[in-house]
């Protein structure tokens, strides 16, 4: 461990289990760096994602928004091209956009369509896929209100989806964002994850949470917190 982690792990107990507001206090006390820590939670779920009825996915809007630029591509043409750069998307397009993509060229984080674009967008799949970016009507981001598609993603909206080992990461913001907003954005998160329970989940959901941020120490915290009811 290096001499600046064992500085930020001085005085900690790394079994103790803490309570939202203790451990959110506890983090922004020890950021030394920089530059901007995101606060970053790791839910371990009581789940098989091979399964096809107990994968989690979905998106929330985060309250207080994510900290970061989301920068967002949009397939669409004609009144709907307009209606996506009148919302502040990054880059519109159709084939033009799909080429690029095809080059390598992928200067965004989100990617939204119009239906009548998947003919174009379902080539990117094998590009797209692995990333987490191919559009999915379910997750809102294939949308003939494209407007309000970008927006969103503009504000804070975030996906999240879990992986192979039953964990999902996300960020919840960023240290300069107080005590508040951070609990507010962390809960927000988790009820996103809890409502998206699968039916094919069996007793317990929630088995594990940790918080940290970019460079901090990582801390469990409290399950009974959270109601997974």
């Amino acid at each position: 461990m290096s001499k600046r982690m064992r500085e930020v792990y001085e005085g900690l107990d790394r079994e103790k289990v803490y309570g939202l507001d203790e451990a959110v206090e506890t983090l922004i006390a020890k950021s030394k760096t920089n530059f901007d820590e995101t606060f970053e939670v790791a839910i371990n779920l009581n789940v098989d994602p091979r399964h096809a009825d107990q994968m989690v996915r979905g998106v929330v809007s985060l309250p207080n928004g994510t900290g970061k630029t989301v920068r967002v591509a949009v397939f669409a043409r004609g009144p709907k091209a307009e209606e996506a750069t009148k919302a502040g998307a990054d880059i519109v397009g159709a084939e033009d956009l799909m080429e690029s993509i095809q080059k390598g060229e992928m200067p965004f984080d989100r990617v939204i369509a119009t239906p009548d674009m998947m003919g174009v967008v379902g080539r990117l799949g094998k590009v797209l896929g692995p990333k987490g970016m191919m559009p999915n009507p379910k997750l809102g981001t294939v949308t003939m209100d494209v407007g309000k598609a970008v927006e969103a993603a503009k504000a804070g909206q975030v996906e999240f989806r879990v992986e192979k080992a039953g964990i999902i990461h996300g960020g919840v913001g960023k240290v300069s964002f107080g005590k508040d907003k951070v609990t507010e954005n962390l809960n927000a998160f988790v009820k996103a994850i809890i409502k998206a329970k699968p039916s094919g989940v069996k007793g317990k959901y929630l088995e594990g949470l940790s918080l940290t941020t970019t460079m901090g120490p990582g801390l469990k915290l409290d399950i009974a917190a959270f109601s997974q009811d």
